[in-house]
């Protein structure tokens, strides 16, 4: 069985979700990717790694797909994208902290589907609310649990 990776889903992550991730590649030896389709630092590891794609609709989501296994873990706040990783075997991980499953992720696209539908339509859906340090501990312990639950970790 192939180790699991860790793929984060970039341009629209968190700095603070990065940091926090950075410092969980070191600690765990996972390999992290971050997929975007402009530049970012990273820091200088074997176990981290920056794959920049061309800019266009869905082409960082669909190289995710493509390099992900079963048992990968991907970080985005991306609804279609966690049900696709959710479909092939992966794991999907909001910035926020909530680890999307296949019953939550059913009622996570019907809620897009009908918020999109209302902004078509011209209705204010508004945003998401701004991110805290309640969501970054979130993730950071939704994290934690995810990576103590691989074979061979405590």
């Amino acid at each position: 069985m192939r180790a699991m990776k860790i793929w984060v889903d970039a341009d629209a992550c968190p700095g603070v979700i990065k940091e926090i991730l950075f410092r969980a590649a070191q600690r765990s030896g996972i390999p992290l990717t971050l997929v975007a389709n402009h530049a970012m630092r990273v820091p200088m590891s074997p176990l981290i790694t920056m794959l920049r794609v061309s800019s266009g609709f869905d082409v960082a989501d669909n190289e995710i797909i493509r390099r992900l296994s079963p048992g990968d873990l991907v970080v985005t706040a991306d609804i279609p994208l966690a049900a696709e990783v959710i479909d092939k075997g992966g794991q999907a991980l909001n910035p926020r902290g909530e680890l999307y499953t296949p019953d939550t992720i059913k009622e996570r696209l019907t809620m897009r589907d009908i918020k999109e539908t209302l902004r078509a339509s011209g209705i204010d859906t508004g945003g998401p609310a701004a991110f805290g340090q309640r969501d970054r501990q979130a993730f950071a312990n939704a994290l934690d649990k995810l990576l103590s639950r691989r074979p061979g970790m405590r």
